[in-house]
């Protein structure tokens, strides 16, 4: 966890360094979906057993999953440009909440109180956090509700991908079909022309885009989501010193307020789950 948390704000910060320096939303994408498939190309070289987990499988359901998650990621990463990094961490934890509606629709799971909780608990920070009426209201933080809502359709396509593809394959399909995306709004100059001072924001959305996933997906593997998921929470926090250190961005009380209302509503959920998993 201390990886993915890691990774994360890593990776935030060298979206941004990089918006900056003038890179396009498309050619920031561009190396993280390119860095990624570079190193799980190699994998596959070195490791032959993993090369049967690449093969095409399930392509439809792989498409819907890549095409929403690309157009979520292109939102979050746009949204990273132009609000404070802790607002956009703290919008992107409604995610639970959208996925506990969807899963209702397309899973046909059965809402419980606590999962009408999160729900309404998301709602209740979102409103804290924007605060429309009282201060001046920032659109872009539609693109960060737009990129949870993506993100929990990528959540419930990943879950029905699981049940009969490896976590390899998965990510593997997603640098595949991301990187050609990514290329569409991408000036192929932009990459011919990159600086040494450019190295570390490039090495870090390139690397941490993979860790990230991965750092994440051993920690669910190696202890409970009740001690997992508390601790992906501290990723609002450590996003909002960051913010304040290199940016000079206020820590905004409201923020925090919001956010911890939205981790309030995810954690009852997660405890009620587990206790109807343990009967």
């Amino acid at each position: 966890m201390v990886g993915t948390l890691l990774s994360f704000s890593a990776m935030a910060v060298s979206i941004r360094e990089l918006a900056h320096a003038g890179f396009n939303i498309f050619e920031i994408l561009a190396i993280r979906s390119g860095g990624s498939l570079v190193i799980l190309l190699a994998l596959l070289v070195v490791r032959a057993d993993l090369r049967v987990h690449a093969l095409p499988r399930r392509m439809g359901l792989n498409t819907l999953r890549n095409s929403v998650h690309y157009a979520s990621q292109y939102a979050w990463a746009l949204s990273l440009t132009m609000l404070p990094l802790a607002m956009v961490f703290a919008l992107e934890f409604t995610m639970p909440a959208w996925t506990a509606l969807l899963a209702v629709w397309l899973l046909h799971e059965r809402m419980s109180p606590s999962r009408i909780g999160v729900v309404v608990f998301g709602l209740i920070g979102v409103l804290v956090i924007l605060r429309p009426g009282i201060a001046n209201f920032n659109p872009a933080a539609f693109l960060v509700l737009g990129a949870a809502v993506g993100y929990a359709i990528t959540m419930i396509t990943t879950k029905k991908l699981t049940m009969t593809e490896t976590t390899f394959g998965i990510v593997f399909w997603m640098a595949v079909m991301q990187f050609p995306l990514s290329l569409i709004g991408s000036d192929p100059r932009v990459f011919l022309h990159l600086h040494l001072a450019q190295a570390l924001p490039l090495l870090g959305v390139a690397i941490a885009g993979l860790t990230s996933h991965y750092c994440l997906s051993n920690a669910f593997r190696a202890g409970d989501a009740t001690l997992v998921v508390p601790l992906d929470f501290m990723r609002i926090p450590l996003i909002a010193v960051v913010g304040w250190a290199f940016y000079g961005e206020s820590l905004d009380i409201f923020v925090l307020l919001g956010a911890l209302i939205i981790v309030a509503g995810v954690l009852w959920n997660l405890r009620a789950e587990t206790a109807k998993q343990r009967v």
